[in-house]
């Protein structure tokens, strides 16, 4: 169970490094402050107390600087020797004190946390053995020296061992098991990631699929109409012969406007964002759509601030609202009224269309910037969805602002332009 990338094993390294120092420092505190019964700590053993702490900060700020993952076999290594190096100073400060009981065999638990933390549970028995031998030998050392022997120190001994055993297994045991559910969770993670992209893969696919059908559909209208025009008009002479050839030519048209929309929508270029005046730009679409408006009767209200610029493409914004503007003719009513106004605020600045009429129908609202979608007898059902890609290809969006009685209201949104030098 060694770490299997850099960032993991430093984390836990560290940790144990952290732990190990802490364990050393409160021991030491603990031994100067009962000075008067484990005895005052000898040269020797503060010279091994400081060649554990300068050990253990020497491999934490190699730690530090480590930039590779070491390999398998060199950690292998690192985790024993650390152990090791562990179980050896424990013994060495226990002997160094002399006395019965010896406050620096706790430091063999962090020998066998990091047994727990790294290793099988076979290898953590050995640790663990290793650890009781090392115990056991300490009684039996300072008994030799200082006899009588005091069977009690044995018991206590044997008691410590089980409580190391215990904790190191358990804590292997607990560690199993979140490894066991991270693995788990990994795998489901993984699972749902190929489910996402199937679903992705498959949307793709149906969505090409209605496309295609919707060009299909659309494209096949004019070319029978065409066809049934020019085979009836073999059939005819005079005015009748001229009307079918109007018919087609009319049907003619309409198809290659359904062709250029269609690449309109597809393959928008990428916009050259440049400070843009949005009168300007309002002024100029509402002059060009003015002789279309006025075969109905429509008149245009034009409420738009002179100093209002935004950041965007001119030509593709006047495209967008031109769209925008044509809807809006077509579905106002004779002798109505569009208003075209904006406001800005929060860094953005909203271009509204307005017309009077009657509002879009409830069924249709969550469908009208689908493609090909359309409520108008010879409408492409493109002209929104291509006002939408290009709103949204400058930083901004499309939205029905309003949607009721005798008011119909898109909003083009758009940030704000504030000097920042184009991306």
């Amino acid at each position: 169970m060694l770490a299997s990338d850099l960032s993991s094993f430093r984390r836990q390294e560290s940790i144990l490094i952290v732990l190990n120092l802490l364990i050393l420092a409160v021991l030491f505190s603990l031994h100067l402050y009962f000075a008067g019964f484990w005895g005052k700590p000898t040269p020797l053993l503060m010279v091994a107390i400081g060649l554990g702490i300068f050990l253990k900060t020497a491999e934490w700020l190699w730690l530090q600087r480590l930039s590779q993952p070491l390999k398998p076999a060199a950690l292998l290594a690192l985790t024993w020797a650390s152990i090791a190096l562990n179980i050896t100073l424990a013994s060495v400060l226990a002997v160094l004190t002399d006395k019965e009981d010896t406050p620096y065999f706790v430091l063999m638990i962090v020998a066998v946390l990091e047994a727990a933390f790294r290793f099988e549970l076979l290898a953590i028995i050995g640790v663990i053995t290793a650890v009781d031998v090392s115990l056991f030998w300490q009684v039996w050392l300072y008994f030799g020296k200082h006899p009588p022997l005091d069977v009690g120190e044995y018991y206590e001994a044997g008691t410590t061992s089980l409580l190391f055993a215990i904790v190191g297994v358990l804590v292997w045991l607990l560690l199993t098991d979140l490894r066991r559910k991270e693995t788990h969770l990994a795998n489901n993670v993984l699972e749902l990631e190929h489910a996402r992209e199937q679903l992705l893969r498959e949307e793709k696919l149906a969505a090409m699929g209605r496309l295609s059908s919707a060009i299909a559909h659309e494209i096949r209208n004019p070319v029978a109409m065409i066809a049934s025009s020019i085979a009836t008009a073999r059939q005819l002479s005079g005015a009748e012969r001229e009307e079918m050839f109007g018919i087609a030519s009319d049907e003619a048209h309409r198809l290659s406007q359904l062709t250029t929309d269609f690449l309109d929508y597809a393959s928008t270029r990428p916009p050259n964002l440049a400070e843009t005046s949005v009168a300007d730009t309002v002024a100029y679409v509402a002059d060009a759509s003015r002789a279309h408006a006025s075969q109905k009767g429509i008149r245009f209200e034009v409420d738009v601030p002179e100093n209002v610029t935004v950041r965007a493409d001119a030509g593709q914004l006047q495209q967008a609202l031109m769209n925008l503007l044509l809807n809006a003719v077509d579905a106002s009513p004779a002798a109505g009224t569009i208003t075209l106004r904006s406001h800005d605020g929060n860094q953005k600045v909203n271009i509204n269309v307005e017309n009077t009429g009657l509002p879009i129908p409830e069924l249709a609202l969550s469908r009208i910037f689908e493609p090909f979608f359309t409520t108008k007898p010879r409408g492409t059902g493109l002209g929104l969805a291509i006002a939408r890609n290009i709103a949204r290809a400058q930083g901004g969006d499309l939205v029905l602002a309003a949607n009721g009685p005798d008011r119909v209201c898109f909003s083009l949104i758009l940030p704000l332009f504030n000097g920042e030098p184009r991306d």
